[in-house]
């Protein structure tokens, strides 16, 4: 007989979230569990079922290889999975979702890996174009040197739990239930220290703070994130320590706007300089460099200057800055200043001159007559 869609099978919905199957496998497996229907071939089969269809739809791989291939795409990961399964205990065959309901848990190994840590770290403008290195304090949990991080005295070794044998938890036997739960005497690790380390207090870790080199790309931008592996927290029992996360913040400047790869910049100049030509000194992330003006320049006129922006961060050549001209007005004249003015005003009737003001004044008639 066809198998029945797995969606079908749990009674969701195809874009139904994680904690939605969840939630309908739980319903289903208390119901037709064979320790609770003993004898009873339907509701074991109803239980396989719900079981394969829930074992591929709550891993995102399986669930995107069915949605895409239906049955075909997941045959050999769901019969593997069903055909291991088996019904030994009733938590057993619930897994994690037993131990979120009553509160069980599984073994905790006393080896893991430690903390990820994040630090954040301000550049300004030319150290992001041009990349750096800079020295940076990070304070963190480090491996106890005395004890080798296992939190015993030097000499002495953890020993196994005698609650739980080592394991980690104990199981209480409820009527048909059989429940794991974290052993209260050794708080899950499976072993007791019972002469701890001095020098770490028995946490096989201590907070120092350490220098580290950190080495800036060129082309960083504001929220790069540099990883440093290794770097982190040092882990439980000897295990691996976390990665370090360097966030960049990149402060603002004065002069310089950046837009993704490309520089920009405002230059004020005179109504004479814009009106005549000239050549001017520009700023640049490199320097100085010269600037021709020509006459008759409009403020609001973008000069691009190339590669004289920020290089890609991947290698893919360099931006451009851009020159946006404002034509300053004064805003007190001399004497003299005012009678050449005026002087030019009079003279200045050209309409070739001002072409945006003879436009504006030939949309004003077409408007209102």
């Amino acid at each position: 007989m066809a198998k029945r869609d797995y969606y079908e099978v749990l009674g969701v919905k195809r874009d139904a979230s994680d904690d939605d199957i969840k939630k309908a496998y739980r319903k289903l497996a208390m119901q037709h569990h064979p320790d609770r229907n003993p004898g009873n071939s339907k509701a074991e089969e109803k239980f396989k079922e719900a079981k394969e269809a829930y074992e591929v739809l709550c891993d995102s791989e399986k669930r995107a290889a069915y949605d895409r291939f239906g049955h075909a795409g997941v045959d050999a990961h769901a019969g593997a999975a069903a055909g291991g399964a088996g019904f030994g205990g009733f938590a057993d065959a619930f897994g994690d979702i037993f131990s979120e309901i009553f509160g069980g848990g599984r073994a905790r190994s006393s080896v893991y890996r430690g903390a990820d840590l994040r630090y954040n770290l301000e550049i300004n403008l030319e150290e992001a174009a041009r990349g750096t290195e800079t020295k940076i304090r990070v304070p963190t949990l480090q491996s106890c040197d005395t004890c080798r991080g296992l939190g015993a005295k030097p000499g002495s070794e953890p020993t196994p739990c005698q609650t739980c044998g080592g394991h980690g938890q104990v199981r209480i036997q409820q009527g048909f239930f059989s429940i794991a739960t974290t052993c209260g005497q050794c708080r899950g690790e499976g072993t007791i220290i019972a002469d701890p380390c001095p020098k770490c207090q028995g946490q096989g870790r201590i907070r120092r703070s350490e220098s580290l080199s950190v080495r800036i790309p060129p082309g960083v931008d504001n929220g790069s994130r540099l990883k440093l592996r290794g770097e982190g927290e040092a882990g439980w029992g000897g295990g691996p320590s976390g990665d370090l996360y360097v966030v960049v913040h990149v402060k603002e400047h004065e002069l310089f706007v950046r837009q993704d790869n490309d520089v920009i910049i405002e230059l004020p100049v005179s109504f004479p300089q814009a009106a005549l030509g000239t050549e001017v000194e520009v700023p640049t992330l490199d320097g100085k460099v010269k600037l021709k003006i020509q006459a008759g320049t409009q403020s609001g006129k973008v000069f691009r200057l190339k590669a004289k922006g920020f290089p890609d961060l991947h290698g893919y050549g360099r931006g451009d800055q851009l020159v946006r001209m404002v034509v300053e007005t004064p805003k007190r004249l001399t004497a003299r200043q005012r009678e050449l003015l005026e002087e030019f005003a009079g003279i200045d009737g050209e309409a070739v001159n001002h072409p945006l003001s003879k436009g504006f004044v030939d949309k004003l008639k077409e408007m209102f007559g």
